[in-house]
């Protein structure tokens, strides 16, 4: 043990014999500045299959609705979401709290890339550290008033996830054509069981693309079997978003916020009708 030890061991990335692992969790209430209405978390059983791309675009969606919108980047060893809002600015704080970053059109986000003095700065931190970060997203950043905050979550059933489920009104898992996604889904549905999570339902991306020149769908990735899943589940399909090159491009130049479709539309009414987690 470090001479200098304060006995808060999920801030610390000492290795130590006598860590104490300690629990975090969000029933803690958020900032008492922030008022936070309707908490979505997307999940997605596996990386690669488009959870932050969900993430985005509901908040985008929503805020063209009108509503206030904020994403809190739980992928806290893999954040995407600043870049694909092309936000390069840090996040800034006073004895109060953390402030957010608010996009282009107002959307209010906090990611762990606001706080690295650089953005490819690699996070090896322990399970503990991790979650504790996640926390103080929650409890220590001024939200202020938000309608509805997206939750992008990491890949799988970890620390992290569990974490984040204590205060969320329900979840968007996340989905690929591929045959794999049959057991993805079971973990993750098991895993919102277990914390009694309301399943608002299964977004599939890379579902089909579309050529531009005949119009006719390719199934890229096979064939989709997710109406089937999502029966076996008794879970709700919300949308299939395409393999789209313009989609890829928006976010890789920070402009996401212009993205132009309908596909997620169903689900934006869906989240507009839901009550608020007492």
């Amino acid at each position: 043990m470090s001479e200098n030890c304060n006995q808060n061991c999920s801030a610390c990335s000492e290795e130590c014999t006598e860590r104490k692992e300690q629990k975090t969790d969000f029933t803690e209430k958020p900032h008492e500045l922030s008022n936070i209405k309707k908490v979505i978390g997307v999940v997605s059983g596996k990386g690669g299959v488009g959870k932050s791309l969900v993430t985005s675009m509901m908040a985008v969606l929503m805020k063209r609705r009108g509503y206030n919108t904020a994403i809190l980047d739980a992928d806290i060893t893999g954040p995407s979401i600043p870049k694909a809002f092309g936000i390069n600015e840090k996040a800034r704080g006073n004895d109060m709290g953390f402030f957010p970053i608010e996009s282009k059109t107002g959307i209010n986000i906090m990611s762990i890339n606001l706080l690295l003095d650089n953005d490819t700065e690699p996070v090896v931190w322990r399970g503990p550290i991790i979650s504790g970060t996640v926390k103080q997203f929650w409890t220590d950043v001024i939200w202020r008033d938000i309608d509805f905050m997206f939750i992008d979550m990491p890949p799988g059933t970890g620390d992290v996830p569990l974490t984040v489920f204590q205060s969320i009104a329900g979840i968007i898992i996340v989905t690929s054509p591929q045959e794999l996604v049959s057991m993805i889904v079971s973990k993750a549905v098991k895993m919102a069981e277990m914390m009694n999570i309301p399943i608002i339902g299964i977004v599939e991306n890379m579902s089909y693309f579309k050529c531009p020149d005949c119009n006719k769908e390719y199934n890229i990735f096979g064939e989709s079997h997710i109406e089937d899943i999502a029966k076996n589940h008794n879970i709700k399909v919300l949308g299939k978003l395409p393999i789209d090159p313009k989609i890829a491009t928006a976010c890789d130049r920070g402009m996401i916020e212009l993205f132009d479709g309908d596909w997620l539309d169903n689900l934006a009414e869906i989240l507009e009708g839901m009550e608020e987690k007492k």
